[in-house]
């Protein structure tokens, strides 16, 4: 009996031993539940389970029910939210807007050279958030960012003043981007910006691309104009204190699990970007403007003359510079 009593005891031990070892993360992003991100996050979260035996698990925040992108970025640094797969914030550091430089990037190759392994922002990013005692797992390129319109705009192609005026995000590469194109930019917090264009505040946005404009701004887009204005790109990452209560093999498991979570989003994402722009038309009815290689690289032109000096003032000259001297070294 004794016997029995005691190998019931050990088992209940056991048991609440493999139950304490059991991580329960929360992660944030940014999209509506079914987004793209939604639905690749779950899809990492069912992988990640089944590598560790059931030890980690990932539960997930949608649309940005544990708070907006920067909030999050702080409390993950505090060790409050576990992970989030979100834009960085350069609220927390300005440098961070080296992750949103307009048209470091012109094609697809070109953006998984600069943000994709060994890529020189993704490097740099790296830094940055072990800087706030974050860990870095991937990189998620979203796609080329556009400009979304409520009204027509005759000539898309040009940089010459026309008078739209346009939402943009409350970041200095942002507002300056909208200024060399022409637009007229007015910075206005996301979650006032779709209001901002149905009443006529503002005419459209800019600091996002199709997928984003679908799923945030459908109601008020018929005009999208595929400028590449800079490359979206998303970072999954925990906190330091989080990962540092995983087990060591628990750690390899998750990083692994992140490194190919990555590699797939890189083989689907132009294709997405695709498909978006084309919901754009088949469901909104939307014009998609049609911009030749000219128009973009005189885009391009004018936004590197007049935006990067001053974005380079705001991070830093001579650290900017040198990151942009590695990508140009890249062939970038």
């Amino acid at each position: 009996m004794k016997h029995g009593l005691l190998t019931t005891a050990v088992a209940a031990l056991m048991a609440l031993g493999s139950y304490a070892q059991a991580q329960n993360l929360k992660m944030s992003h940014v999209r509506p539940q079914d987004a793209t991100i939604d639905v690749e996050l779950r899809a990492f979260s069912a992988a990640l389970s089944e590598a560790t035996g059931g030890d980690v698990t990932v539960n997930l925040f949608p649309a940005s029910a544990l708070g907006d992108y920067t909030t999050v970025q702080e409390r993950i640094s505090v060790g409050a939210i576990d992970m989030a797969t979100q834009p960085a914030a350069a609220a927390a550091d300005r440098r961070m807007q080296i992750s949103s430089f307009p048209y470091l990037a012109g094609n697809w190759d070109q953006a998984r050279a600069v943000y994709g392994p060994g890529g020189a922002v993704r490097d740099v990013m790296t830094g940055l958030y072990a800087e706030q005692d974050i860990t870095m797992l991937a990189a998620y390129p979203v796609y080329f960012g556009g400009v979304a319109l409520n009204v027509a705009n005759p000539n898309p192609g040009s940089v010459e003043p026309n008078g739209i005026k346009v939402r943009v995000p409350g970041i200095k590469s942002f507002q300056l981007t909208g200024e060399a194109l022409g637009y007229i930019p007015a910075p206005i917090p996301f979650s006032e910006a779709f209001t901002a264009v149905q009443t006529g505040v503002v005419d459209g946005v800019i600091g996002s691309g199709a997928e984003g404009y679908y799923a945030s701004f459908r109601d008020v887009t018929k005009t999208y104009i595929p400028a590449n204005t800079h490359f979206e790109v998303w970072y999954m990452i925990i906190s330091n204190e989080s990962l540092a209560e995983l087990s060591d093999e628990d750690q390899a498991a998750l990083k692994e699990q992140a490194a190919a979570f990555e590699a797939t989003r890189w083989e689907v994402a132009e294709a997405d970007q695709g498909k978006n722009e084309q919901r754009l038309v088949d469901e909104l009815g939307a014009t998609v403007a049609e911009l030749s290689a000219d128009d973009l690289a005189a885009m391009a032109a004018k936004v590197r003359a007049d935006v990067w000096p001053a974005v380079l003032e705001d991070v830093g000259v001579e650290w900017g510079q040198a990151i942009l001297d590695k990508v140009a070294a890249a062939g970038n």
